[in-house]
């Protein structure tokens, strides 16, 4: 049974652009095209075509965004309890828009697509991209849907950078931006979690320099990666309250090395669930492109926000220990001392950087605010 609250049944779309001789010029100075974009919509765009809100993803996460695809589907899609009718972004006022980025595997082009010049998927041929390269391609959707200025936008994580980079880049396209649970500028830490996560691809033997399209892939290589991507997820908090020390087999030999501890068996599974619907290059470039994310100027963050004029609520997590509170904090000061309109809220969870997807709740409430703020 389908929630009353929900957008009910979705589907997905597509647009196609950038055919030769207009592929889009990518911030590396490489061209990509035909380009594909694959996207969602729910609520109804009004006559003005002012309600829009584009909902930005993290690094895995698609343009399933809210609601289900048939009766039969277990579970709606990633941010449901923020999209639908009385919610957050309620689909009775606004028209919510959320696309799959370049350089994924959910049907925007990336590097399992076809390469037109050789007939076979791109692999590592794909070109690297940057979260400027997503915005832009997303600023393309936006205009094809008629859409010259967005009412807000809003995502976590990776989603977060690209709302911050949508205002940077399109100021007079944006009218305001949520982003949550994101920093400035990747650290060093994250950017060190993120290579041991590609080497573990590459080291697979089934990666094939990512020729490995029509062989087996790269699934175990995937999933180590997945696993120590998610351990940054998640708090120490969390890891202790949810796990502990217990034991997956309380008559475990003390010497076994395979897999005594439940967290242990956490991590596999979430790895090797991730491998079934994500692809291996996906994740180099996508990684890659967080890695290179940077708001700064001349290594001044200051100068960097100068071109970010929409009113903004930051969203950050106490326990998140990846893009910790203090980064986001930052950037609404500045704003502030540059007589912007920020706000900021740091919500009291246990869950870390995954509180995005799992504090709902406590987020509901200030988005509807701030929101009716900027009407």
């Amino acid at each position: 049974m389908i929630p009353a609250n929900s957008v009910g049944i979705v589907s997905k779309n597509t647009y196609s652009f950038g055919y030769p001789p207009d592929e889009l010029l990518l911030e590396s100075g490489r061209t990509l095209g035909p380009i594909t974009v694959c996207y969602e919509s729910y609520g109804k765009l009004n006559e003005q075509r002012t309600n829009a809100i584009l909902i930005t993803t993290g690094i895995s996460a698609d343009s399933h965004a809210a609601g289900y695809y048939s009766e039969n589907d277990k579970y709606p899609g990633w941010w449901d309890p923020l999209i639908g009718p009385g919610k957050a972004f309620d689909t009775n006022k606004y028209f919510v828009i959320c696309s799959n980025v370049i350089g994924g595997c959910a049907g925007s082009t990336g590097p399992s697509s076809i390469y037109p010049i050789t007939g076979k998927p791109y692999g590592m041929l794909f070109p690297v991209i940057t979260i400027k390269d997503m915005v832009r391609v997303q600023k393309k959707l936006i205009e094809h849907l008629g859409i010259q200025r967005l009412h807000t936008i809003a995502g976590g994580s990776m989603g977060g950078m690209q709302a911050l980079e949508w205002a940077r880049t399109f100021p007079e396209a944006v009218k305001s931006i949520i982003p949550v649970t994101c920093p400035s500028r990747s650290s060093p830490q994250e950017i060190a979690f993120s290579e041991t996560g590609r080497q573990a691809i590459m080291a697979d033997p089934n990666w094939n320099k990512g020729n490995y399209y029509t062989s087996k892939p790269p699934v175990f290589g995937l999933a180590i990666a997945r696993m120590i991507g998610h351990i940054t997820y998640l708090s120490e908090e969390k890891m202790n309250q949810k796990f502990g020390r217990k034991m997956t087999n309380r008559d475990v030999i003390p010497n076994e090395v395979d897999q005594q501890f439940e967290v242990e068996s956490y991590l596999h599974y979430k790895g090797h669930t991730f491998v079934e619907r994500f692809d291996a290059n996906s994740y180099l470039f996508i990684s890659r492109a967080i890695d290179l994310f940077d708001l700064w100027i001349n290594n001044d963050l200051a100068q960097g926000l100068k071109s970010i004029c929409a009113p903004s609520l930051f969203i950050t997590m106490s326990s998140d220990w990846l893009f910790p509170p203090k980064d986001t904090l930052e950037m609404h000061n500045i704003l502030l001392s540059q007589n912007k309109i920020s706000q900021y809220l740091k919500i009291d969870s246990i869950h870390g950087h995954d509180g995005f997807l799992i504090e709902t709740d406590k987020m509901t409430s200030p988005i509807k605010d701030f929101l009716a703020i900027i009407n």
